[in-house]
């Protein structure tokens, strides 16, 4: 009864309002307008590459490189230019084929054509070694560094290393100058390297700092170099020349890895000459296997001529090896008139016997005086010659 007698005019429902458009309407438009977009650029933007990354840069080709000449009044392909990268990853079209022998050749394939083009990229330029750098072929490891050996063909450094001034001595009186006892005074060895003439012979000993450089400097300089290795002296040990010294007292292998240290403490020399060594040098079991070692390196051996009773001579010529002895010691009394006088007898024994050897210390006095007879020795008829001439020729009478 309730019903039939509500007013038919009481109060409505209320009504939900709902969107007009649902969300899977909405997802499918934008996804419409986003692939109308593309569709678009395919059509209207001209990218045969289809978007790959590309890398432009702008590389000179050589004439003959195979590369097209660029169409008149077009300028060159821009597809080429995309490919003619030295990048290991070439742009999109460019397969890299087999290097040259002085750049990498790379193939260009046009994106339209197809076609395909060799550009070559020229390579970095040829690093030639410094002046003065020591063989590579001539070394080999040890356990304490690089050390002479043998090249190939039997090649050896006593005539790799040999100076111009020795290849092409002239007849006549020759003179050989060694200055040792270089490398441990910075002062003096720059003194020697400035002012002593790329003739004569520098000798270091194995104790100094940065000895490899201040070897390939000298011989950049055109002079050649020899190694001092320390050896047992009379008086040793009140007088000590220095670590690794060989000794009369050790085993053979002890002395023999002692001499590899030194030897490995530069790189680019002739030979070995004896530092100190009075003692050692009269010991055949000692000094005999030493010089063996030296001569299957290819090096020349040095006799200071410090002492009389030295057997260094008689192993070397049954080694036959490359060998030299000092005529003069040129500074033994350290004065510049007792040096001037050394030097005058050397000049007689040079006429004497063809060549003679002088050796010095590397004193500021020798080094000075030695400067002053070398400028006047031409004009006296002497050759300055390095030590290498000494070695390797017999002397003449």
């Amino acid at each position: 009864m309730d019903d039939l007698n509500t007013p038919l005019a009481g109060p409505k429902a209320k009504r939900r309002l709902l969107p007009p458009i649902s969300a899977s309407q909405v997802f499918t438009g934008v996804f419409g307008l986003i692939f109308a977009a593309f569709a678009a650029w395919v059509v209207t933007v001209d990218d045969p590459l289809g978007g790959e990354p590309v890398v432009t840069a702008s590389i000179p080709v050589r004439a003959g490189s195979g590369a097209a000449d660029a169409t008149p009044g077009k300028g060159p392909d821009p597809r080429q230019a995309q490919a003619r990268t030295g990048d290991p990853f070439p742009a999109a079209g460019a397969e890299p084929a087999a290097p040259t022998t002085d750049g990498r050749t790379i193939t260009i394939i046009d994106g339209t054509s197809g076609k395909r083009q060799q550009v070559v990229i020229p390579g970095p330029p040829e690093q030639k070694p410094p002046r003065g750098a020591a063989d590579p072929r001539l070394l080999e490891g040890s356990r304490h560094g690089q050390i002479p050996k043998l090249g190939p063909g039997g090649l050896r450094s006593v005539e790799a290393y040999a100076g111009a001034a020795g290849k092409a001595a002239a007849d006549g009186p020759r003179i050989a100058v060694i200055v040792g006892g270089l490398g441990v005074s910075a002062s003096t060895t720059a003194d020697a390297l400035s002012r002593l003439p790329p003739a004569v012979t520098l000798a270091f000993v194995p104790y100094g700092a940065n000895l490899g450089d201040l070897a390939e400097r000298a011989r950049g300089r055109g002079h050649e170099v020899l190694l001092q290795v320390a050896m047992e002296p009379f008086d040793y040990p009140d007088n000590d020349p220095g670590p690794q010294t060989l000794l009369t007292t050790l085993q053979t292998e002890q002395n023999l890895d002692r001499l590899r240290w030194q030897m490995s403490r530069l790189q680019g020399y002739v030979g070995i000459m004896n530092y100190m060594g009075g003692r050692f040098a009269t010991s055949e079991k000692a000094l005999a296997p030493v010089l063996d070692d030296i001569a299957k390196r290819g090096l020349l051996f040095v006799d200071d001529g410090s002492s009389a009773r030295s057997l260094a001579g008689h192993l070397a010529t049954a080694n036959n090896m490359p060998f030299a002895r000092a005529d003069e010691v040129l500074d033994a009394v350290p004065t510049p008139g007792e040096i001037d006088r050394a030097l005058a007898r050397l000049e007689a024994a040079a006429h004497k016997n063809g060549i003679a050897v002088g050796r010095a210390s590397a004193l500021p006095v020798s080094i000075d005086r030695i400067v002053r007879w070398a400028k006047g020795a031409e004009a006296r008829g002497i050759t300055l010659v390095p030590v290498t001439a000494a070695a390797l020729k017999p002397k003449s009478s």
